[in-house]
């Protein structure tokens, strides 16, 4: 699956959404909103979400597969770890 981050916008601060990514897959589609999020057991990637009416957090997109996930995963935190500032 080739995917590419096409933004990635890195935040200032102690806060533990440190960035925001935007996707390509396949030269074809786009997702907005990933998070780079520091967390207990280091950094991870959080899908895009919407808060719902009754104040919970749903996944507007996400990866189906575990090989989706790992590919996604991996491509967003190289980007974010070699540079961050597209």
């Amino acid at each position: 699956m080739d995917i590419e981050v096409s933004r990635m916008f890195k935040f200032d601060g102690d806060g533990p959404v440190k960035a925001m990514a935007d996707i390509i897959i396949e030269g074809q589609f786009a997702v907005r909103g990933f998070k780079v999020v520091s967390g207990k057991k280091g950094l991870f990637v959080g899908a895009p979400a919407r808060q719902g009416k009754d104040g919970k957090w749903y996944d507007s997109a996400c990866a189906i597969t575990d090989g989706a996930k790992q590919a996604l995963t991996a491509t967003v935190l190289k980007a974010y770890e070699e540079d961050g500032e597209n």
